[in-house]
């Protein structure tokens, strides 16, 4: 029996079934999610025809003419109207260009080059949700100007700088006051002084960048006042910082914080600075947290000065005059856990003040289950003359140092407890009670150190 003719559909053409309507109403959804196909160049124009993005008729000159003005007008007028600001690919030659409230400026990554002739190329002040991507900001090797920056913003909430790189500076790269948001996955090269300073925070993320080859520091967390901060800088490949403008430490630093409460410092790679990977001087509550550092000019990670509470805990150092420092009791630096650090490799250093330890540490600190190999001088040091209080040793082991481990016996020096640690190789003795830089009586892993009304000695392993 044959089938009924089935009825046309209306204007003669084919019948759409409901299962065609519901796959082509998905398909229309995804293409309108951007889910269909992967990132492209293409992506910003077709935003900028949708009305997200806006050229507003800027193209490249490609570095012939300087097109600061061009750029400014365009700017304040995409910051007016609430949409981004897209350059393409291609070289702009600029002078300053001042960010207004809710600027943005996006490019190509490694494409949009943005190239000053010896200013800053962005400022902004009491400007917020700003935000920069994919963009080149070269500074030619020039300078622009004293304590300048190719991007200085004074007063900022919400600040959001991804994507970018920052070359050839010769100031800073980034300097920010009184500001808060983030910075990720931006590249820092060939700066003079500083990649990125930061003072006075209000809530800062600095996060997966690479930071290389620059002049004096590579992340500075200040405070003008002693007070908490509370930056997160984590995550960072930060190598190849230099000390060409001197000092005792203040350049050299994979990072710096100064007089900056409550910063972390976690799971960085830190290598080849001229000083320390991380020095924190007068920083209360600093974390140096898992962090791999290796071939460091002076102490690896060091809190210094007035502060109260460090923890140094599961760091790797490789190659250091000294792996860590905890110091300046008599400056009020105290209270410190020093933790499940592993530090090889150190060598003696002898230019300024002596260097060579495995661990350095003065007052209120626990020093616990770390692991210390090839110290020149000791592999752990505990207080220096009068200057100790409540530390306690224990836990750790000891290989192939100069002395294991030595604590100091001043007159004035407080109560150390040294037990349950494994020393072996120590050249000259692997518990040394010491006066200043010289050891004195036996060996305390091996006799009594009932003579020494400070120190509780026992139950280590010494071989």
């Amino acid at each position: 029996m044959k089938e009924p003719p089935k009825k046309p559909a209306l204007g003669g053409g084919p019948q759409i079934g409901r299962r065609d309507a519901l796959f082509a109403g998905l398909g229309t959804g995804l293409g309108t999610l951007g889910l269909g196909a992967g990132p492209s160049v293409a992506g910003p124009r077709m935003a900028e025809a949708a009305g997200a993005y806006s050229t507003h008729g800027v193209v490249p000159a490609d570095g012939a003419i300087a097109q600061t003005a061009t750029l400014q007008a365009a700017l304040d007028a995409a910051a007016s109207s609430g949409t981004p600001l897209f350059l393409p690919a291609g070289t702009y030659m600029t002078d300053t260009l001042e960010m207004k409230p809710g600027a943005q400026v996006h490019g190509v990554p490694g494409r949009t080059v943005l190239k000053s002739g010896g200013a800053a190329i962005f400022t902004a002040e009491n400007a917020d949700n700003l935000r920069l991507s994919g963009l080149v900001l070269d500074g030619g090797g020039l300078s622009p100007g004293d304590d300048g920056a190719l991007l200085s913003a004074t007063g900022i909430a919400d600040l959001d700088i991804s994507d970018c790189r920052f070359v050839n500076s010769g100031g800073g790269g980034v300097t920010l006051r009184k500001t808060s948001g983030r910075i990720a996955n931006c590249t820092f090269g060939k700066i003079a002084t500083a990649a990125l300073f930061s003072e006075d925070a209000t809530g800062l993320e600095i996060s997966h960048n690479h930071i290389h080859d620059c002049g004096d520091n590579g992340v500075l967390i200040w405070r003008s006042e002693q007070g908490e901060d509370g930056t997160l800088v984590s995550g960072n490949r930060i190598e190849r910082i230099a000390a060409k403008s001197g000092g005792s430490g203040q350049n050299g630093n994979g990072v710096n914080v100064f007089r900056a409460g409550s910063v972390l410092v976690t799971q960085n790679r830190i290598s080849d600075c001229a000083f320390s990977a991380i020095r924190s001087n007068a920083g209360s509550n600093c974390q140096m947290v898992a962090n791999s550092c290796a071939r460091l000019g002076e102490v690896a990670l060091y809190a210094e000065f007035g502060f109260e509470g460090a923890i140094i805990a599961n760091n790797i150092v490789d190659t250091a005059a000294t792996g860590i420092s905890v110091t300046n009791f008599n400056e009020g630096g105290r209270l410190a856990v020093v933790q499940g650090n592993l530090i090889r490799n150190l060598f003696l250093r002898k230019t300024g003040e002596a260097r060579g330890n495995g661990i350095a540490v003065e007052a209120d600190t626990a020093v616990s289950g770390n692991v210390v190999e090839g110290a020149p001088a000791y592999g752990i040091i505990v207080g220096w003359g009068d200057y100790l209080r409540d530390v306690a040793v224990t836990g750790n082991v000891i290989r192939k140092s100069h002395i294991g481990i030595g604590v100091a016996v001043g007159t004035g020096a407080g109560t150390a407890l040294v037990t349950d640690n494994l020393i072996d190789g120590a050249r000259d003795g692997a518990i040394r009670a010491m006066k200043g830089p010289e050891p004195l009586g036996p060996d305390l892993a091996l006799e009594s150190a009932e003579s020494f009304r400070n120190l509780a000695v026992y139950a280590n392993v010494a071989r």
